[in-house]
């Protein structure tokens, strides 16, 4: 059975890390992924525990593994490694929960497709005998497959009341049953409970985000831009967003967030080249709202520098109705 659960390990880390040019990310791509404080953390947990490791040693490598992800850390391969653990400790039915946790947040961030991970997936239902990893892959190709009833029923029967309320699987079980009843108020409050450990998970905010309503759903919906601006999840959020400011749901794809517009100015300061804040003109072309008000505010401050001034001006004179209106307001400076 291991030798079936590896070859699986093996294929998605080719996966994964295929999407940093086919070699463990650099030192450069993991620290933007991880705080400074878990950088010595991170070093120590990639070294799995021997495979004759006793349950007490594998248990606490997982306990160890979950306080860095609470801690707001999450680096490429640390699902992988959490899904070597559990095979060691023979949480089959774990072990391909935790594989799946690995391409999912890959997915989230736009680096593999939904369809590798259904590949992954569908190889173990040819395992014989294996009645956990057979049922764990179906229910989790349910699970990727948005069959939300049949995941929960899946999930229900193979992981029990020792999963950790702020687990992976009771994670999946929230949003089955978030997905199915939006209304429901006691998978609304556990779900925002578990935020620590899922804040750098786009998927986590996404769905979030698609259950909730009103500020917090606009809240979800940032922070799911903000952790992949590019990823799957990011055009639907940017609607979410519209929605709640009033736009119209097509202008939703020219909204930024904050932090997004704080990058490209940032960006184009630094690098002392004007075109680069071509992006945020569609935002700036808007009907009022938060994030054009911000981004308009931030321009201004903009115009003392003569090339900027000059690019404004510019653009002002080659546009025209509501974008030509608030350009020329930002060169008055």
């Amino acid at each position: 059975m291991k030798s079936k659960l590896n070859a699986l390990l093996i294929f998605f880390t080719i996966l994964a890390f295929s999407a940093c040019g086919g070699k463990l990310p650099s030192r450069t791509q993991a620290d933007g992924l991880v705080s400074a404080e878990s950088k010595q953390a991170r070093a120590a947990v990639l070294v799995r525990p021997p495979e004759d490791a006793d349950l007490s040693s594998l248990y606490k490598s997982l306990d160890e593994l979950a306080e860095i992800e609470r801690a707001g850390s999450w680096f490429q391969g640390m699902a992988l490694t959490e899904s070597g653990i559990r095979e060691n400790a023979g949480d089959f039915a774990g072990a391909v929960a935790a594989a799946y946790k690995e391409m999912a947040w890959a997915y989230g961030r736009g680096l593999i497709e939904k369809a590798d991970i259904e590949q992954g997936l569908q190889s173990l239902l040819a395992v014989e005998g294996e009645t956990d990893v057979i049922a764990a892959a179906n229910a989790v190709l349910a699970f990727a497959g948005e069959r939300w009833a049949q995941a929960a029923s899946g999930l229900e029967t193979l992981f029990d009341e020792s999963e950790e309320p702020d687990g992976f699987c009771s994670w999946m079980l929230l949003v089955c049953a978030l997905e199915r009843d939006r209304e429901d108020r006691r998978a609304g409050a556990a779900y925002k409970a578990i935020r620590a450990r899922y804040v750098q998970f786009p998927e986590y905010w996404y769905r979030g985000a698609r259950a909730f309503s009103g500020a917090v759903a606009a809240e979800y919906a940032e922070n799911c831009i903000n952790t992949s601006p590019l990823g799957p999840f990011a055009d639907e959020c940017r609607k979410i967003l519209a929605s709640f400011t009033g736009l119209r749901t097509e202008d939703g794809l020219s909204l930024r967030t904050k932090r997004e517009i704080e990058a490209v100015i940032s960006q184009s300061v630094n690098s002392g080249d004007p075109k680069l804040l071509d992006s945020l003109l569609p935002l700036i072309g808007l009907p009022d709202n938060p994030y054009t008000i911000y981004a308009v505010g931030a321009m201004r401050a903009l115009t003392s520098v003569p090339a900027f001034r000059n690019y404004f001006t510019g653009q002002a004179a080659s546009s025209a109705g509501r974008l030509a209106e608030r350009l020329s307001y930002i060169c008055r400076g």
